[in-house]
C-alpha cells in the first residue's frame, strides 16, 4: 500500500532549536521512502544560501531538497508546502515561557492555523519511530479525520484514543446515577466510531475513557502511557484566532509535552 506522505516539508531558522524538526523530518522521510524538502524563510536581504541551510542537516549525505522564499517566515512556510502540495508540514518550538506559549514566536501558531497538510510540531529529540500514538477525540467528524490519518501514516504504531466526557451538574450533585448515565453516552459513541472502522484498525485502538476537562484527562492518560506522538483534530481554517484551531485544541497544543501532530478536517 502506497504511504499517504509521499512529501515532507519542514521549517528550519538554522538555528539550533530547530535541529529537533529538521532530524524528525529526515528519519520519517527514510521511514515512508519520502521526499523531504527543507524550508528557510529570508525575512530581510540576509545572504543566506542552500549550503547554509545544508550545514543544519545531521550530515552531508543527508537527501533533502532546499527552498530560500523570501519574506516573513510564517507565510513563507506555508505559501511554500501550498506551492509543493506537502504532504506533511513539520515544525519546531523554541521554549515554552511559564505561561506555556510558543517561542519560534508567531510562525509556529501560524503555520498550524494555516497550513492546508497536517501539521507535526516536534518538541522531543527523535529516539526512532513512533509507536505509542495518544489520540485525543470528542467523536466529532474532525477528530475522526484525525483518527484515520494518523493511522494511515503510523501503520505500525499503538493507538490509545482518549476521551473526556463531562458529567452535568457534578459541582453541585454528587450522584452515581448521574456519572454512569454520562460515562453510557460516551461509552455509546465509542461503540458507534469503532463499528464504523475497520476490523484490522479496530484491533490497534486501546479506548480510554474518563470524566473531566480534555487536557487534564489526557495528561493523566500519557502518563500511563508514554506516548510519542500526541494526535489531535482541528476544525477547518478561520481567520479568527481561537476558532481556527478551536479552543479545546490550541490549549491541548500548548501544553502537551511530546510531539504533536495536528490534523484539520477537509
Amino acid at each position: 500500500m502506497t504511504h499517504p506522505v509521499r512529501l515532507i516539508l519542514v521549517a528550519t531558522d538554522l538555528t539550533a532549536r530547530s535541529d529537533r524538526a529538521v532530524d524528525r523530518a529526515l528519519e520519517l522521510g527514510r521511514e515512508w521512502n519520502a521526499d523531504v524538502h527543507v524550508v528557510h524563510a529570508i525575512e530581510r536581504d540576509a545572504p543566506t544560501t542552500a549550503l547554509d541551510v545544508r550545514r543544519v542537516l545531521p550530515g552531508p549525505g543527508a537527501k533533502a531538497s532546499v527552498s530560500l522564499p523570501s519574506g516573513p517566515a510564517p507565510k513563507a512556510i506555508t505559501d511554500t508546502a501550498r506551492e509543493l502540495n506537502a504532504d506533511l508540514l513539520v515544525t519546531g518550538v523554541a521554549r515554552y515561557n511559564d505561561l506555556g506559549d510558543y517561542l519560534l514566536g508567531t510562525a509556529v501558531d501560524h503555520v498550524v492555523r494555516n497550513a492546508a497538510a497536517p501539521v507535526l510540531v516536534v518538541k522531543q529529540r527523535p529516539h526512532g519511530p513512533y509507536q505509542r500514538l495518544l489520540v485525543a477525540s470528542d467523536f466529532s467528524k474532525g477528530a475522526k479525520a484525525a483518527l484515520l490519518a494518523a493511522a494511515a501514516m503510523f501503520p505500525e504504531a499503538r493507538l490509545h484514543l482518549v476521551h473526556a466526557y463531562h458529567v452535568p451538574f457534578e459541582s453541585r450533585i454528587k450522584s452515581d446515577d448521574i456519572r454512569d448515565i454520562a460515562r453510557s453516552e460516551a461509552q455509546q459513541k465509542l461503540d458507534a466510531l469503532l463499528a464504523e472502522l475497520p476490523k484490522e484498525l479496530r484491533g490497534r485502538i486501546e479506548p480510554h475513557l474518563a470524566a473531566g476537562e480534555p487536557g487534564t484527562v489526557l495528561d493523566e492518560v500519557a502518563g500511563d502511557v508514554w506516548p510519542d506522538l500526541v494526535v489531535i483534530g482541528a476544525h477547518g481554517v478561520s481567520g479568527l484566532v481561537q476558532a481556527a484551531l478551536g479552543s479545546v485544541a490550541s490549549s491541548l497544543l500548548q501544553r502537551i509535552a511530546a510531539d504533536t501532530l495536528v490534523v484539520k478536517e477537509g
